[in-house]
Parts: structure tokens; sequence; C-alpha cells
């Protein structure tokens, strides 16, 4: 299930509604990512004020459904979920959610970090972060793209 929305959500809310009456289900594996209250998570003293994450509808949803569906088709997955917010948002506001369920924990682990490293680097998304010093876009970082390149 893919939902790209404004508003912000509930992760048990979404956990359990993910998973209801499925008992095969033994493992559930889930990344919720949050706003950093610093330019890239840096430490630096360039403090932000707000994150405003911009996306094109139709598209961001169609790339999203086909990382899902490849996440299923290498991973025997009972269920997943992303969940990934647009708009203004404010350091401790929720981004993002992957949650992956299936039988077994180790499906559910691979299927979650995949789809964070993949959200994380490809998912088309701009991040505009906005400091007391003005507003820049957030670069692509090596480490992320290190990440993403481990499942090809």
């Amino acid at each position: 299930m893919i939902r790209v929305q404004l508003e912000d959500f509930d992760i048990g809310q979404e956990i359990d509604a993910l998973t209801a009456g499925n008992t095969g289900i033994g493992g559930i594996c889930s990344f919720m990512g949050t706003v950093r209250d610093m330019a890239g998570g840096s430490g630096a003293d360039d403090a932000v004020s707000t994150m405003t994450l911009e996306h094109y509808p139709g598209m961001t949803e169609k790339a999203l459904a086909q990382i899902d569906a490849e996440a299923n088709t290498r991973w025997n997955l009972a269920a997943s979920l992303i969940v990934h917010r647009y708009g203004e948002l404010t350091p401790g506001d929720r981004i993002v959610l992957v949650v992956t369920a299936s039988a077994h924990r180790q499906d559910a682990f691979e299927a979650c970090q995949f789809l964070m490293d993949w959200l994380k680097t490809k998912a088309p998304f701009w991040k505009l972060e906005a400091s007391e010093d003005g507003a820049s876009w957030v670069e692509a970082r090596e480490s992320d793209d290190d990440a993403t390149a481990r499942w090809k």
C-alpha cells in the first residue's frame, strides 16, 4: 500500500490496519523518519526551522508503487506499506513510514531496508531546508548511494 499525503500519521494505527486479521505474519519491521533540526544532520550551527517536501502527484505514487512491487517480488512479504508526507514540516515531524510484514523476520528486515534505501536516493521528492541563514535544497549523499547500490 502506498500513500503520499500532507497529513501526519500514527505508526501504531498504520501497523494495526496493515496486519489486521493476518495471523500468518510472524515478523513486522518498520522505519519511521523524522525531520532533524540541523541541516543535513551535520550537527552544524545552521538550525533547520522548516523542511518543505515537494513532489509531482501521480508520478510519485507510480514510482513508489513500482519499488513496493519490486520489494514484494524479491522477498516473501505478507504486507507492505509506504507512507510519505509532503508540504512544510518542522523538526520532530514525521516524514516517512515504511512497514514490511512477513512470516519470518529476515524477509521483513531486508525488504524494509531495501525500501528505505531506495526512498532515500531514488524517490521523486525534493527537500528544501530553511534556516535563519536562508534555504537550500538537500543534496544526495554518497553514503546513501552506496547503500542503494548493494541491492543491484
